[in-house]
């Protein structure tokens, strides 16, 4: 929520503040942080707020306690890579949170071209995954929009070209459709985890006006979106396991893969396999087969 506006943050029509982005991480991020996490001596004494201090932090980061402060109030213009990667050594930053704050703190970096707006998968990855045949797998863009697919990934997560174009992204699937709250099992993981995909990008392109609408909208529609966002995760989207409990084929566990092709800096391929010889891999088999009449030949995409 805004301080000021008590508005959403990326209430449509509005951009993300890089500044206020910033300031949320770093706190969020010292937050959960306790002196004995960090080999500090816990002296005792009443914490106000939880985690470390600010000028426990700055010890740690060696830096000065008011250079710090003014980094965490969303100043971050002429800080070196030094002192962020010592920043982010003292608040023990995962890969994809130090990206992030690297993102958040020198954002001219990533100002050089405009943000684009919804793209086709090109021909060429369209024929891949006409060409897995027995594997669900889909092109995903940098908002999570849902840009091809194949016909497994249709049997395996419902044909998505039967939803209005806008619908077709995983973000507004996860939080509003309730078809998907049943489908994952770990769905607080699935809801966890798309949150902090977004949280990514939105430090990529603060600016991206489409993005801004996305959690706008979640924010106002999904208390649970709401409340996600405010944590301030991030994390990159590569590959895992994940349970699903499908209508016709029960439980499945399956491994997925995320790849980015090669030109393609705002889309990824996601793949979904089971382990060779487990239930899992027959429930798919026989899913692709009994799916096989049903669906239209070839990929689907966001413009079919």
């Amino acid at each position: 929520m805004d301080e000021q506006t008590g508005e959403p943050a990326g209430a449509p029509g509005r951009g993300l503040d890089p500044r206020a982005e910033l300031s949320e991480f770093l706190r969020t991020r010292r937050a959960r942080l306790k002196p004995e996490d960090v080999g500090l001596p816990d002296v005792g004494r009443h914490r106000r707020v939880p985690g470390l201090r600010r000028e426990e932090l700055a010890q740690l980061a060696g830096v000065s306690v008011a250079y710090y402060t003014r980094l965490e109030q969303g100043n971050g213009r002429n800080v070196s890579a030094e002192v962020l990667d010592a920043i982010a050594r003292a608040l023990r930053l995962s890969d994809a949170e130090q990206a992030h704050l690297t993102n958040l703190a020198r954002p001219g970096r990533h100002r050089k071209r405009p943000a684009p707006r919804n793209r086709q998968a090109r021909p060429a990855l369209r024929q891949l995954l006409d060409a897995m045949e027995t594997v669900p797998a889909y092109v995903v863009g940098r908002r999570s929009e849902i840009l091809a697919w194949n016909r497994m990934a249709a049997a395996l997560f419902g044909d998505w070209g039967r939803l209005p174009a806008q619908e077709r992204n995983w973000a507004r699937l996860v939080f509003l459709d309730p078809g998907y709250r049943d489908l994952f099992v770990e769905w607080d993981q699935k809801a966890c985890d798309m949150v902090a995909y977004l949280r990514m990008d939105a430090g990529l392109r603060p600016d991206d006006p489409l993005l801004s609408s996305l959690v706008g909208e979640l924010s106002v529609k999904s208390e649970e979106f709401r409340r996600l966002w405010a944590r301030h995760d991030v994390k990159e989207k590569s590959h895992g396991v994940k349970r699903l409990r499908h209508p016709l084929v029960g439980e499945l566990t399956l491994l997925w893969e995320s790849f980015r092709p090669a030109g393609e800096a705002e889309q990824s391929l996601v793949t979904y396999f089971a382990e060779a010889g487990s239930a899992s891999a027959e429930a798919l088999r026989l899913l692709g087969s009994w799916n096989a009449d049903a669906l239209p030949s070839g990929t689907r995409t966001a413009a079919g």
